[in-house]
């Protein structure tokens, strides 16, 4: 089945194809026509991925999807969240990224240690966090959703060369490496992205 994914991160698309498997050919915006910047303007996971997925069906008429994913940090109060991609700065630089999100937690575990220590009531800083992604279908002009997560807990420094974006940082519940240190196939079987596509993957299968 040919289908358009709504990406041109070639990580992306190398984890969306294995984890979809040969019964799919994924198809770049660029290789249908679409070269320009596809926009992201809502408020949640969701909306986001819809966003995407209409752009792309309102363009072509061709069955597609999109995801939006992103980093949910508890000390940071949910952040960065939808910002996570243009957290450091609007070029979308993951090392500009993992230093912004290491500061800011270094700076929320300060103020809340000399609070403590002013024996203000302040709640124990926790480097919990977790990936979400949300996949928006559009099959045959209908809409459908998927979501996946993945609890983990954000290192104090980058760790492995593999993956993309916070991988390095990352170090999933069970594991004491973090994404960027795991084989892909290992993250792919446990990944928010990976288990928002397989769902997505058997629904399409069930379409016949």
């Amino acid at each position: 089945m040919k289908i358009v994914f709504a990406t041109n991160n070639p990580g992306k698309l190398r984890e969306a194809q294995a984890i979809l498997g040969d019964g799919f050919e994924l198809v770049t915006p660029a290789e249908v026509g679409i070269t320009e910047e596809i926009p992201e303007t809502g408020n949640t996971f969701r909306a986001n991925s819809l966003q995407k997925a209409q752009y792309i069906y309102d363009k072509t008429g061709l069955d597609c999807f999109a995801d939006d994913s992103g980093l949910e940090v508890d000390i940071l109060g949910g952040g960065p969240g939808v910002h996570t991609a243009r957290y450091g700065g609007p070029q979308r630089d993951p090392a500009a990224n993992i230093a912004k999100l290491l500061s800011e937690m270094a700076r929320r575990e300060q103020e809340a240690s000399v609070a403590r220590a002013y024996g203000i009531p302040t709640p124990k800083a926790t480097r919990k966090a977790r990936f979400r992604t949300s996949v928006a279908l559009i099959l045959h002009g209908e809409k459908h959703f998927f979501e996946g997560t993945m609890e983990g807990r954000i290192a104090r420094k980058c760790s492995g060369h593999g993956g993309f974006g916070y991988d390095p940082v990352f170090i999933p519940d069970g594991y004491d490496i973090t994404n960027a240190e795991l084989p892909e196939g290992g993250k792919n079987a446990i990944s928010h992205r990976g288990k928002a596509l397989r769902a997505m993957a058997e629904f399409l299968k069930g379409q016949g």
